[in-house]
């Protein structure tokens, strides 16, 4: 029994969803996104809110009913209120800047990494004196913004013993004791 498959989905105001041949297209204020669904797994929609309905009761079918509920309830937030990631660059050094898409990172290699971004990601840098630099990532699309922070974040992972690295805002790093003498 998929509970998250049985939730039913509000839709706000401007947020429009049509589904032809198993592809159902989200439309809102922030942009379109599209999903194509397998399976058999059916949408119903009325007053306002959607319900999506697996065709069987069989294990491959209850999971798919879940994950596809889950994936338009995303894509109806990301079109409607989009979704944000911010990473912080903590280490000596370390910095930040971006011009257009193009985000440029100095993280302590004897280069600099430029990093092309997709059209459908904004970025925006911050640089205080005195604190770690900031990238925040945002978009409409939780998956391909997924994707651009794992990106961003494989180039410096949060090493154990100093805590340097990329990381989000606010994460926790479990720190190691070094070698006692």
């Amino acid at each position: 029994m998929s509970r998250i498959g049985k939730a039913i989905i509000t839709i706000p105001a401007g947020v429009t969803i049509t589904e032809n041949n198993g592809v159902v297209t989200v439309k809102g204020a922030k942009g379109e996104l599209s999903q194509e669904l397998t399976a058999g797994i059916t949408l119903e929609q009325k007053d306002g809110e959607l319900n999506v309905n697996r065709p069987s009761d069989s294990k491959q079918h209850k999971a798919l009913h879940g994950l596809y509920r889950a994936l338009i309830a995303n894509m109806i937030v990301g079109v409607s209120e989009g979704f944000e990631k911010k990473l912080e660059l903590v280490g000596v050094g370390y910095r930040a800047s971006h011009s257009g898409q193009k985000l440029e990172l100095a993280l302590g290699f004897s280069h600099g990494i430029v990093l092309e971004l997709p059209s459908e990601v904004k970025v925006d840098t911050l640089t205080e004196k005195g604190k770690n630099p900031i990238i925040t990532l945002t978009s409409h699309d939780k998956q391909l913004l997924g994707m651009v922070t794992a990106k961003i974040r494989s180039f410096r992972k949060p090493e154990p013993y100093k805590g340097k690295g990329v990381r989000f805002v606010g994460e926790n790093v479990r720190r190691k004791a070094g070698k006692s003498a």
